[in-house]
């Protein structure tokens, strides 16, 4: 039995944080079996990738994030699909399309290191209105160098549209909701109910 594989992504702000863990609750409730991680991983590498936004950037970012990846594909997330659980991971390949590119690197460049990952089963994006995520982050303060730039929410906004644009062009199948006036309980709703989608035709 493999599992399925969820990525949840979107702009810095929007909740994915909050709506990956509601997801998670809500499968495991039901009795499913729940793998749920982030990206950059936990793994020291991650880590380094994680706290290291000041002085890691461009394509040195990319890569380190691109091997974040690759490890914790092969550390954590293809282990819990072989037991046959759900994966839902908090950023993944969309988040590489946008951050790393916002940040100078080519899309084709971020594509091309990234392209011999696994693609999620079902890849979510959670986006929201500039202005109110915008108000989050006033109101929760920046986490990184991203979130602090002028203007950066507009600009992922933008960006995770096009990712998703690009993902669907890739073949992957991809779920967009709107979270400018969705709490995430209703996001994560959603979702769930997009994951049995998945799993009614996986069975068929």
């Amino acid at each position: 039995m493999t599992g399925l594989f969820v990525s949840v992504d979107g702009p810095g702000g929007v909740g994915k944080s909050t709506v990956t863990a509601a997801v998670t609750e809500l499968l495991r409730a039901e009795g499913t079996s729940v793998c749920q991680t982030r990206e950059p991983s936990e793994s020291p590498l991650g880590q380094l990738a994680r706290h290291g936004t000041e002085e890691h950037r461009g394509m040195s970012m990319a890569c380190l994030i691109a091997a974040d990846r690759y490890a914790h594909l092969e550390q954590v997330i293809r282990p819990a699909l072989a037991r046959g659980a759900t994966v839902v991971c908090d950023r993944y390949i969309a988040s590489s399309l946008v951050l790393q590119v916002l940040d100078g690197v080519g899309r084709d460049v971020v594509w091309e290191l990234n392209r011999h990952a696994d693609m999620p089963d079902l890849a979510v994006i959670v986006n929201a209105r500039a202005d109110v995520i915008e108000k989050r982050l006033t109101s929760r303060g920046a986490h990184s160098r991203y979130e602090r730039e002028p203007g950066s929410s507009e600009r992922e906004c933008a960006a995770f549209r096009e990712a998703a644009r690009f993902l669907m062009a890739a073949g992957l199948r991809v779920l967009q909701l709107d979270a400018s006036t969705a709490g995430p309980a209703e996001v994560a709703r959603a979702i769930v109910a997009a994951i049995k989608e998945s799993w009614m035709k996986g069975s068929s």
